[in-house]
């Protein structure tokens, strides 16, 4: 079927601007359908009488947004978009195009009545507000600069400093120079993609596992294999398969509190990933987020490994603040001094006030007092909305011994959608568990954040999900 747009020279609208709205909406007014080879970059230009750069950056940008599939020496093909329509605004995961419901972004902008019984946020009510204000405040006397500048390339010292002590806490032994202070683990992940990945590479992830991350890897064109994760890991049985058909260029894995599970990787396991990897020869990034949620330390895969095949991922967003943003990656020296030049490139720098208020609260000992409550509140917490959903009759996946997320279905109900469908009208906002599969498919698990697990909105919702008729 002929690309019908127009382009128009006289208007003042970049040719690539015009080429890129021209191809969405004729995508999305079903004039296509999914599979259908466009034009090459060539025939384009002919066709239309233009020059080749704009059709080679609008192509780029259609990949991006998910519009538009690239098949290395056959093409661009159009991409199979379930949701897109008259009326959807591009995007390059259907994560980010939500439907009406808006699942995942009415965590940040939903109405203030809501329940958002799946976000992934620490209430702020259990932050450390009045610490962080005068963390903020001491900064701003002693280090005025420090509101203007740019962070150094490595991050603040003394904060580098701080994350090695934590760091070695787990038996990581690591110099300051091996840690690169970034802007939150999501920066952190960006920068590992560009730097070990490129378009048509095969990863391993784990299913489930975390949603925004499934969506970068969409955006970096890899492809993605997804080993299911069983209450003690990732299933080893699975992974010895698909290390059978394919040659992995990494493996992700959330080793400790796991997002959504709960879950927390079994020393053996961690041995015999450790094995695998170094028998097929790929590497382990290791994310270990939610590591200040736990009170009784175990080995993560870095300590087995000192970083040989392991380059690990950790920070202090999900506990100290969202806002301040500290994540850091721990690696070789080689992969640390590439992703410097990475990092320096795409933002210049990190946030040196942000890195010096993380300082201050380290030093001050205000950090380590407030973890300790937080700790305390979120074990409080995870107990008592455990019992309260087993009252119910609700299933558990695994009893996590910590951190926020209990991974939790109704027996008698297949898909996570029909909860969602139970908790609206209740004011309750529920993530089915599809979002957090590589390939979002079907399932009845959703996950709960366990500080929302006592709310009355809750805990009506879990006896009225649990009185659904069966499937």
């Amino acid at each position: 079927m002929k690309l019908e747009i127009q382009l128009d020279r006289e208007s003042g609208v970049p040719l690539t601007e015009q080429i890129v709205t021209g191809v969405m909406s004729w995508i999305r007014s079903r004039a296509t359908h999914p599979g259908s080879k466009l034009p090459s970059i060539r025939q384009f230009a002919t066709d239309f009488s233009v020059s080749r750069f704009p059709v080679i950056e609008a192509y780029d940008r259609l990949v991006s947004l998910g519009y538009v599939d690239s098949r290395h020496g056959s093409g661009f093909y159009v991409a199979d978009r379930q949701q897109i329509g008259p009326h959807s605004e591009g995007t390059s995961d259907p994560r980010r195009a939500e439907d009406e419901s808006g699942h995942l972004l009415q965590q940040f902008d939903s109405p203030g009545e809501m329940l958002e019984l799946g976000s992934g946020f620490t209430p702020e009510s259990w932050r450390d507000m009045d610490a962080i204000a005068q963390a903020i405040r001491h900064v701003s006397r002693t280090d005025p600069a420090s509101m203007v500048d740019y962070a150094t390339p490595l991050g603040n010292p003394t904060l580098r400093e701080h994350l090695q002590n934590r760091i070695g806490l787990l038996g990581i032994q690591a110099d300051t120079s091996q840690i690169l202070i970034t802007n939150g683990a999501s920066q952190a992940f960006d920068l590992l993609m560009r730097y070990m990945l490129k378009a048509g590479d095969t990863i391993f992830v784990e299913d489930p596992g975390y949603y925004n991350l499934y969506g970068l890897f969409k955006l970096h064109g890899v492809k993605m294999i997804g080993i299911p994760r069983t209450r003690n890991g990732p299933d080893l049985d699975v992974l010895q398969a698909q290390l059978k058909l394919h040659r992995p260029r990494l493996l992700f894995i959330n080793t400790v509190f796991h997002n959504p599970t709960g879950t927390t990787v079994a020393p053996q396991v961690a041995f015999r990933i450790l094995q695998l990897a170094r028998e097929h020869g790929f590497s382990i990034i290791e994310d270990d987020i939610y590591a200040d949620f736990q009170t009784e330390l175990t080995d993560r895969l870095a300590t087995l490994d000192q970083l040989e095949h392991v380059i690990y991922v950790g920070g202090l967003s999900k506990t100290l603040s969202s806002s301040l943003r500290i994540g850091c990656v721990v690696a070789r020296h080689a992969i640390i001094k590439d992703l410097i030049d990475i990092k320096m490139l795409t933002s210049l720098g990190g946030s040196r006030f942000a890195e010096a208020v993380a300082v201050a609260m380290l030093e001050r000992g205000a950090y380590r007092k407030y973890l300790d409550r937080l700790r305390r509140r979120m074990r409080d917490a995870l107990g008592s909305s455990i019992r309260t959903l087993e009252d119910a009759g609700w299933e558990i996946f695994e009893k996590p011994v910590g951190g926020k997320f209990v991974w939790a279905r109704v027996p008698h109900v297949a898909d996570a959608e029909r909860l969602v469908e139970c908790g609206a009208p209740m004011g309750v906002i529920v993530v089915p568990g599809s979002h957090f599969r590589p390939n979002m498919e079907a399932t009845p698990w959703i996950r709960i954040h366990v500080a929302f697990g006592n709310d009355p909105k809750a805990q009506a919702f879990f006896r009225a999900a649990a009185s659904l008729p069966a499937d």
